[in-house]
């Protein structure tokens, strides 16, 4: 039975899902396949490049700082242009990209038909308002690439809106997957999984916000938690964590969300163990 492992946007919320990976792993648990979107694909893609739980929570805490490193150059031009920050973002999202091509530089990768394990990674094509997916796997659907690199594959789906500026692929402009499939169970089942497992997140909808980024952040909530309704349906169980303490780029709280992330799928091991038709020990 081939069980494959969808895992949603959040920001670093995403460092739950290598806690819930190590707890799976623990138990003698491995998904075949996976998909993953916005940080969610940055943990999949680590994933099926075959780095371990430990390495990833050690680049997720490395690269957390550098990719919410502000590029001056990049403010400077947005300024100068005249361009309105929150269209465009107040980061150019390049810092994705150079920490991506470095993970996959030492595992002898470039291009994500490199990686061996099946891997999806929705994007939002902002200029068609469609969702693309990137894969590794061969397809002759039109809204799937199975060729670039796969920085760049990362880069477009983790291009939250007002934060990164879109990320240009030919004359294809990509944003935050999340728009469109935040919990992609589905692109999970097309990579061939028998049994889907979505990991994600509780929306923190009961706050009022206090300024144009939680505005974003709030309104981004909403739409995510509108579109739950079909991972639900595609999925066979679903881990859903709560991590109301973190905020979506506060990286002070990458520990907490690992930790949950790992507790909560221990506590749920012997129902998902019964969902792939494991033994239980007595």
């Amino acid at each position: 039975m081939k069980l494959g492992i969808a895992f949603a946007g959040g920001g670093v919320k995403g460092a739950a899902h290598i806690g819930a990976l190590k707890a799976l792993e623990e138990n003698g648990i491995k998904p075949e396949m996976v998909s993953g979107t916005s940080i969610g694909s940055i943990v999949a893609s680590l994933y099926a490049m075959g780095y371990t739980t430990e390495k990833m929570l050690e680049i997720f805490k490395y690269f957390a700082k550098e990719i919410m490193r502000a590029d001056a150059k990049y403010m400077a031009s947005n300024l100068k242009k005249m361009r309105n920050l929150l269209g465009f973002g107040l980061l150019s999202g390049e810092n994705i990209e150079i920490a991506v091509r470095e993970c996959a530089k030492q595992k002898g990768i470039k291009n994500i038909k490199d990686i061996q394990m099946p891997l999806a990674i929705p994007s939002v094509e902002i200029s068609e308002s469609k969702k693309y997916v990137f894969t590794n796997m061969q397809t002759d659907e039109v809204y799937y690439i199975n060729d670039v690199p796969i920085e760049k594959a990362v880069r477009a789906s983790s291009s939250y809106p007002g934060i990164f500026a879109p990320c240009d692929i030919g004359s294809h402009k990509f944003v935050d997957g999340g728009i469109l499939d935040n919990f992609p169970a589905g692109e999970v089942r097309k990579l061939g999984a028998d049994k889907v497992l979505t990991i994600k997140f509780s929306s923190s909808l009961n706050y009022t916000p206090k300024n144009i980024y939680e505005v974003v952040f709030k309104s981004m909530d909403i739409l995510f938690e509108n579109r739950a309704a079909e991972a639900v349906k595609e999925s066979d169980f679903i881990i859903d964590l709560d991590l109301s303490e973190a905020s979506v780029f506060n990286i002070k709280k990458i520990d907490y969300c690992y930790e949950n992330g790992y507790i909560t799928t221990i506590t749920k091991i012997n129902e998902i163990k019964r969902m792939l038709n494991l033994g239980l020990k007595q």
